[in-house]
């Protein structure tokens, strides 16, 4: 049987590989407002930027300068030995591929969106099953057994490069702040940007802050909502009404919601528009997101804003 991508995460752990590391943290000057927000029954946790720091402070399969997009696909090229079944051009494997990666990106980009103002979230399984296919062209081979049909093992490659393009690592007390609303009974869930294999990158992160308490008992399942779901990214109305209808079966009011991220703009402007509670997370500058004007405006001002995860029991009234 193929290994799970849980497995095969910890196949890689155990290889001791180097990955990139997030850059140093550097802090913004930021007042918290961490009084006691009533009627909060979930908590919505977004993930990159918020519980897990994460180099370009957000998830990004296209950064800008493109050298992080090199060395990431130059260390899949070899780790799969994708090389010899490439149609090569002169020059480092990564020059072979980059064109056909970012063509791939594009190509998904523009694919047609079901609602007027969503925005198209491509799969990066799609990407690299794509590019996968076309290998088989030359022969190319891999360890079925170990990695599964092709779509399980665009899901492996696919994980290995974003570690490569992207360092991700949790946030400074993350799982002491879901234990903490764990240990006061507060449901929580996830509404965010991501991939198939975001979650294993959160539990991964987490995880090496200390054991995890059993997740069904933390992430009530249906107040878990990752972008690649539906195909389409924040700030999409589709996501925020998707998530709240959801809840709203099992007797949750939108304004029992408290979403909470680093970025105002596309991901708390939207929740609050739909009636949800939100609190911006400012302890860094690297992926925060927020202007002077619209913490000013009430339409977009956020109703707490936090400097440190461990400030999240503060709202529930426990200082």
């Amino acid at each position: 049987m193929a290994a799970s991508l849980i497995e095969y995460a910890q196949f890689l752990h155990d290889r001791e590989l180097l990955w990139p590391r997030v850059p140093h943290l550097q802090p913004v000057k930021a007042t918290p407002s961490v009084q006691r927000l009533e009627g909060v029954r979930i908590v919505l946790w977004d993930i990159y930027g918020t519980l897990l720091r994460v180099s370009g402070g957000s998830f990004c399969l296209t950064p800008q300068p493109r050298t992080p997009l090199e060395v990431a696909l130059e260390k899949t090229i070899h780790e799969f030995k994708m090389w010899h079944s490439m149609y090569r051009k002169p020059g480092p494997p990564w020059q072979s591929m980059i064109a056909q990666f970012l063509e791939y990106h594009e190509r998904l980009s523009m694919a047609a969106v079901r609602r007027t103002g969503d925005f198209v979230d491509p799969d990066l399984i799609d990407i690299w099953e794509a590019i996968i296919s076309r290998l088989f062209d030359k022969e190319y081979s891999y360890d079925e057994d170990f990695y599964g049909d092709r779509r399980q093992f665009s899901e492996k490659v696919a994980y290995f490069f974003h570690n490569n393009l992207q360092a991700v690592e949790a946030r400074a007390g993350a799982l002491r702040a879901i234990e903490d609303l764990h240990a006061i009974d507060v449901r929580q869930g996830l509404l965010a940007d991501g991939q198939v294999f975001t979650f294993a990158q959160l539990l991964r992160a987490l995880g090496s802050q200390g054991t995890l308490p059993p997740l069904g008992e933390v992430f009530y399942p249906d107040a878990v909502l990752i972008s690649h779901e539906l195909g389409i990214r924040k700030p999409s109305r589709s996501l925020y009404e998707l998530i709240v209808d959801r809840l709203r079966v099992q007797r949750y009011q939108p304004e029992e919601l408290l979403h909470i991220s680093c970025r105002l703009e596309t991901d708390l402007v939207p929740a609050k528009a739909i009636g949800m509670k939100t609190a911006l997370l400012a302890a860094e500058k690297s992926g925060l997101q927020v202007t002077a004007a619209q913490l000013k405006d009430p339409a977009t001002r956020p109703d707490r804003l936090l400097t440190d995860l461990s400030q999240i029991v503060n709202l529930f009234g426990i200082a």
